[in-house]
């Protein structure tokens, strides 16, 4: 159905509703007889007919939505040949979508058979009927909603009640999306995880030193090692390796931004700096592969310190400086926050500047900033682009930040590129992955909540 004719519909709906609901009680709120014993004010009278009006019709619509597909195709196989509509499979799909496509008007590749160009124009003429009962029906009984609800209008009808109910009912169903969202996700990977452990033995997997799964062309059955400890190695240290760029850096510049920058100068650097949050990861692992990666290398060759270009120091270092705006950004919030009457108290006392900051706003400050710090370590636990092009893809267990490496994000997007056979461990490892991955950022938000829960409550 065309998105045009709905929404001018339900903007028609809308509109005509809003108004006629608001000038009725408008009228009887400003007579003098009335007015002081009206419950709600007329916007909210044009908003309880709105919602009236728009519900049904949004009903129509919906029911349409679900039940259409299976309507329309039941009409195809009406419109097919009885030697067609008993064949099964994709036969019978590049049938029914050959008659859809002559129906839209797009036409088909290749010859006509005799009965496509009757059935993609009675198909025309359905879609045609459909639409307009579809629309006549929705507007029929948005309408209806509204005479009805409109000839309910009085000075003394809850009307705010009931859309602060409904708006309530809107805002749970929004947070009911979320939940159901997440739960979906634990779910699903949960599932296929079960599935692959039913191939490899979780003590392989959690407590194996060898990252190399192999892929067997006779069966499904598990070949070459699945340990994730080489991955998670090399997750955490390149993670690491980030935080001790981004931490001093970020830290530093929020003390600078809210301390000792002028206004106008912090006006300017503070979003310059958020700029570097709304890069493309992308960019930032091109620019670790052609810059970042050989300056370090020509670095160590220097020193006399052999540190290949791609390798975990390279996509620490870059990943880094992409999170440094999730520390500098929140931890300046943060600091904005604590009481202007801690700081004055300590000046009062004789503290300079930087004592201040050491002795009071740091430590009134650091539930926040150690709940960025933990954001900041689940958003570089979760990166991938970046550790895709500049850490190497070596699943090797080794020390040396200065050799490639790799991370679990970087074997998931291994995994599941390119032909996939979900039957076999080979692709089930993903989600066995992700569901670590996932587990490790949820104890990491987990710890957060608590410092900051905790060491909120020392200070209020």
């Amino acid at each position: 159905m065309n998105a045009w004719i709905i929404a001018a519909l339900l903007l028609v709906l809308l509109s005509l509703s809003y108004s006629l609901g608001w000038s009725k009680a408008k009228a009887f709120a400003s007579g003098s007889a009335t007015a002081t014993r009206a419950h709600s004010r007329p916007q909210y009278h044009g908003a309880r007919l709105a919602i009236w009006t728009l519900v049904p019709a949004i009903a129509v619509l919906v029911v349409w939505g679900l039940f259409g597909e299976a309507i329309s195709r039941s009409y195809i196989m009406g419109l097919l040949p009885a030697d067609m509509t008993s064949q099964t499979g994709p036969a019978l799909e590049t049938a029914i979508q050959r008659v859809r496509s002559i129906a839209s008007g797009f036409g088909v590749a290749g010859e006509l058979a005799p009965y496509e160009q009757d059935a993609g124009d009675a198909l025309s003429q359905f879609n045609l009927m459909a639409t307009l009962l579809v629309v006549l029906a929705a507007a029929g009984l948005g309408i209806a909603g509204l005479l009805i609800a409109r000839s309910r209008i009085t000075p003394r009808l809850r009307a705010r009640n009931q859309v602060e109910r409904v708006v309530g009912i809107l805002l749970l169903a929004c947070s009911a999306v979320a939940i159901l969202t997440t739960v979906g996700i634990v779910v699903s990977l949960l599932t296929e995880a079960l599935r692959f452990f039913s191939f490899v033995n979780p003590l392989d997997f959690f407590f194996g030193t060898v990252w190399q799964p192999g892929f067997s062309t006779t069966s499904n059955a598990a070949s070459g090692g699945y340990g994730i400890l080489p991955l998670l190695w090399g997750t955490i240290m390149v993670s690491a390796i980030a935080m001790l760029v981004a931490l001093p850096v970020g830290l530093m510049s929020a003390i600078w931004l809210n301390q000792y920058a002028p206004a106008r100068i912090r006006g300017l650097v503070k979003p310059v700096i958020e700029i570097l949050a709304g890069i493309p990861t992308i960019v930032y692992g091109f620019f670790a592969l052609v810059t970042v990666g050989p300056f370090l290398a020509g670095f160590g060759d220097a020193i006399g310190i052999d540190i290949r270009a791609t390798s975990a120091l390279t996509a620490g270092v870059v990943m880094g400086v992409m999170i440094i705006p999730f520390i500098s950004s929140l931890s300046d919030d943060i600091l904005n926050q604590v009481p202007r009457a801690m700081r004055d108290g300590a000046y009062g006392l004789g503290a300079t500047q930087s004592e201040t900051i050491r002795n009071v706003l740091i430590p009134a400050a650091l539930p926040g900033i150690v709940g960025a710090f933990l954001l900041a370590v689940s958003r570089a636990i979760g990166e991938t682009m970046i550790v895709v092009l500049a850490a190497g893809n070596a699943p090797i267990l080794r020390a040396n930040p200065f050799e490639p490496t790799s991370t679990v994000t970087v074997s998931i997007v291994n995994q599941l590129t390119g032909d996939t056979d979900f039957a076999g461990p080979q692709s089930l490892v993903a989600f066995a992955l992700g569901l670590t991955l996932f587990a490790m950022t949820l104890v990491l938000n987990i710890v957060a909540l608590y410092i900051v829960r905790r060491f909120r409550e020392q200070y209020e």
